[in-house]
């Protein structure tokens, strides 16, 4: 038993620690017009952060025999789990990370809910989505402009077969409400 409650405190004192200053803004609220919609992004620990965005989004068409040459937009909800890797760099060179400025890795989910639609021929209702993982930049300016852009793989989910495809997100707005911490401006 004591190992257990020894365990559970350097877990919790080496988690304690690993929150002691951050890099990352606590949050800020996006507008976003390039996929028309909202963005959240929180600051989560040092340089992570989670990006939540519920947009019209441009995505390929999974149900699809060409899912690649076919596109459309569906409501959405996007949720990344971004780890920004270099912060530090960048605040050596001397260049901003204010508002979350830098390059990330994160794992990705999205979810997408559109209407009945007629596919090929055939009638295709239901909610699709994927998984996978992508590479990212962000980058925000004083004025308040953002943008960010990811791209990676992600397995598709839905009422078709799935399968593995590309995944890309832009997002190209304006940062509207934010809380500082960013120790970089």
């Amino acid at each position: 038993m004591f190992r257990i409650q020894l365990i559970a405190a350097l877990f919790c004192s080496i988690l304690g620690y690993g929150q002691y200053g951050k890099n990352c803004e606590v949050r800020q609220f996006k507008l976003n017009i390039a996929n028309p919609g909202l963005e959240y992004e929180m600051g989560l620990g040092v340089n992570s952060t989670l990006d939540v965005r519920i947009a019209w989004q441009a995505a390929l068409e999974p149900a699809s025999s060409e899912p690649l040459e076919n596109y459309d937009f569906f409501p959405a909800i996007t949720v990344q789990n971004r780890h920004y890797h270099n912060f530090n760099g960048r605040q050596r060179r001397g260049r901003d990370i204010y508002g979350n400025s830098g390059n990330y890795l994160a794992p990705t989910i999205a979810l997408f809910s559109p209407d009945a639609r007629v596919v090929e021929g055939r009638v295709v209702d239901g909610v699709h989505g994927y998984g996978g993982l992508v590479y990212g930049i962000q980058r925000s300016f004083n004025a308040g402009l953002s943008f960010s852009i990811d791209a990676g793989a992600g397995y598709y989910l839905g009422p078709f077969a799935g399968g593995v495809h590309p995944v890309v997100n832009l997002s190209v707005g304006w940062i509207i409400s934010e809380k500082r911490w960013c120790v970089g401006r």
